[in-house]
């Protein structure tokens, strides 16, 4: 049953981030190693195991990366609103 409430998570993941397909968001995805990246962007497109956000780089660049919704669902990436700071998913770790 664990399993199949994961899914279902992920699932909403997906709708969620699929009707915020043009949004502004803010991602912090924790890279291993103590390596947190921290950057604000555009939700871009959707697709059945991932996301692709559309980043600010220096200089006015722009550049691609793309997430795992279980990514979301563990913690590893953050999704936020840029603006208010409020994270965009309320993400609580299960006991075992």
């Amino acid at each position: 049953m664990e399993l199949e409430e994961s899914q279902n998570k992920v699932e909403e993941i997906h709708e969620k981030l699929a009707s915020l397909t043009g949004s502004r968001v803010k991602v912090r995805a924790n890279m291993g190693r103590s390596r947190v990246v921290e950057r604000e962007g555009t939700v871009v497109q959707t697709h059945g195991s991932l996301f692709v956000v559309e980043v600010d780089e220096r200089r006015g660049r722009k550049a691609r990366q793309s997430y795992q919704y279980v990514d979301v669902l563990t913690g590893t990436v953050v999704l936020s609103d840029p603006d208010s700071g409020t994270a965009l998913f309320d993400v609580q770790e299960s006991e075992n």
